[in-house]
C-alpha cells in the first residue's frame, strides 16, 4: 500500500493566516481533504488488504503418485480449483525420495517462501528417525491438521478370532513369529503398529510388507497372512463383499460414522483396540506445513483457506469415505499435537529397533 502523503495545507495550522485569507468555501474542502487523510492514516491494519499468493503456490507430496497422500493433495487441488478458492494456481508436486525427504528438505529450505506448502504424513517422524536425515517437523512452519487416518486391525472373514483378545490369545498359543501380519512398507506406520501390538500384548509377528494398502487387503483375502493393520478405505471393498473382518480400530474413540457397512454394522460398530484390552493407539497425520520464516499472516491465509476447503461437499464426502478422523488443529494446540506425536513415535521406533543409530 503506497504511503498517504498530507496535503500541503496540513502541514500548517488551521488557524494561520493563509487559511483565513481563503473564501469559506475552500476553508471547508481544505478541512474536508485533512480530515479525509488523517483518516487513512487511521485505518486499522487488519482492514488493510490481507497477504494472499501473488503466483502459484507449489503443493509438495513427500510420497509418490497414487498413494494416500498424493490423491488427497490431488483432491484438495480439484476442491480449491472447482470453487476458486484461491486466485492463483495451485500445483502438485511429488518428491518422494528417501522415504519423503526429499520433499522436506526442499521445504525446509525454503525459507520465508510462501508460495510453498507440503502435506504430511507420519513419515514426518518416521523417516528422520528410520535413515539419520537431519530433519524435524519444528524446521518447518505447522499450519494445520486436516485430519487423522485411521487404522484397523482386520482378519480373514474365515478366521476364528472375532475380537483382538482372541487374536491375541491365537497368536501366544501359535508360539512367536507364527502369525503373518501384512502391511505397506517397512519401518513405517503398519509396521510401527505392528511392533506397539508385540510390546503391549507380549506376542511376536513375523511383519511381511507390501507395495501398498491394496495388495495387503488381497493377500488377507487369500489367506496369505493372518491379519493386517489396513486403513479403513483400503480394506473396505472387502469388508462389503465378506471377505474381511474388522476386529479394533486403533484410534482413541470410535469412529462416529453409523451408516451401515457390511452385515448391518457400521465404521462405529467397531470397538477401540484399547476398550477391547489392546492397548494400543495409533493415528495417522494429514497436516500442512510451510517453510521457515513465514509471517503469521501468511499462515492465516492457508488456515481460512484449508477451513473453506473442509466445508466443502467433496471434502466431507471424502472423509466420510475414508472413515477419517476428522480432527482440525492449528497454532499451538497442533504443536502441542505434533510434539506428543514424535515422542509416541520415538519411543516405539526405539523399542522395536527402527531408529538409526
Amino acid at each position: 500500500m503506497k504511503d498517504v502523503q498530507r496535503p500541503r495545507c496540513a502541514r500548517k495550522t488551521p488557524f494561520d493566516s493563509f487559511a483565513f485569507k481563503r473564501p469559506h468555501r475552500r476553508t471547508l474542502a481544505g478541512g474536508t481533504a485533512l480530515a479525509g487523510a488523517l483518516g487513512l492514516l487511521l485505518i486499522p491494519a487488519a482492514a488493510q488488504a490481507a497477504w494472499e499468493p501473488t503466483k502459484s503456490v507449489e503443493f509438495v507430496v513427500p510420497a509418490g503418485t497414487g498413494g494416500g497422500a498424493d490423491q488427497m493433495a490431488r483432491m484438495i487441488q480439484g476442491i480449491i480449483q472447482k470453487n476458486n478458492l484461491m486466485g492463483q494456481p495451485i500445483v502438485v508436486i511429488n518428491k518422494s525420495g528417501g522415504a519423503g525427504a526429499e520433499g522436506f528438505l526442499d521445504v525446509k529450505s525454503s525459507n520465508r517462501n510462501p508460495h510453498k506448502i507440503i502435506i504430511t504424513l507420519s513419515n514426518l517422524f518416521t523417516t528422520p528417525l528410520a535413515t539419520g536425515v537431519p530433519f524435524s517437523w519444528k524446521d518447518m512452519t505447522p499450519v494445520a491438521m486436516l485430519a487423522l487416518d485411521n487404522f484397523v486391525l482386520w482378519v480373514n472373514s474365515e478366521a476364528a478370532q472375532k475380537s483382538p483378545k482372541e487374536f491375541v490369545e491365537a497368536a501366544k498359543e501359535g508360539g512367536a513369529n507364527r502369525f503373518k501380519m501384512g502391511g505397506t512398507g517397512s519401518k513405517q506406520e503398519d509396521q510401527i503398529i505392528t511392533a506397539a501390538i508385540e510390546q503391549s500384548a507380549g506376542v511376536t509377528f513375523t511383519y511381511v510388507p507390501y507395495k501398498g494398502g491394496g495388495d495387503v487387503a488381497a493377500q488377507l483375502v487369500g489367506n496369505h497372512i493372518n491379519a493386517s493393520v489396513n486403513n479403513p478405505i483400503e480394506a473396505v471393498s472387502q469388508w462389503r463383499a465378506g471377505a474381511l473382518r474388522p476386529l479394533c480400530v486403533f484410534d482413541k474413540e470410535r469412529i462416529p460414522l453409523k451408516e451401515p457397512v457390511a452385515d448391518g454394522k457400521s465404521w462405529n460398530s467397531i470397538p477401540t483396540c484399547k476398550e477391547s484390552g489392546l492397548d494400543v493407539e495409533y493415528t495417522m497425520l494429514r497436516g500442512i506445513f510451510m517453510g521457515p520464516g513465514v509471517t503469521p499472516d501468511q499462515i492465516a491465509y492457508y488456515v481460512d483457506l484449508f477451513k473453506k476447503v473442509r466445508e466443502t461437499e467433496e471434502w466431507k464426502d471424502f472423509m466420510a469415505k475414508g472413515a477419517f478422523n476428522v480432527s482440525f488443529k492449528t497454532g499451538d494446540e497442533f504443536k502441542t499435537w505434533l510434539t506428543a506425536a514424535e515422542t509416541q513415535h520415538k519411543t516405539l521406533m526405539d523399542k522395536a529397533g527402527f531408529t538409526k543409530q
